[in-house]
């Protein structure tokens, strides 16, 4: 179940090897991304998370809109 985190949990669980995701549109994320993130843009987020993600890790998804 997806829930808010702070950014010293976010730090603490990439310390602890959890993987971190942009769900940005690829131009975006090409443009200014998070280090170590990978980009899998939202509306492909089901299908390649399956493909790309450790099902026994855990995941963060980050997303930024300026609107």
């Amino acid at each position: 179940m997806p829930k808010g985190i702070r950014r010293d949990e976010v730090e603490r669980l990439l310390s602890e090897g959890a993987q971190l995701v942009e769900v940005l549109p690829r131009e975006e994320y090409e443009e200014e991304h998070l280090p170590g993130a990978l980009n899998i843009p939202l509306p492909r987020l089901d299908k390649e998370a399956r493909e790309r993600l450790d099902p026994n890790r855990p995941v963060i998804v980050y997303c930024w809109d300026s609107a």
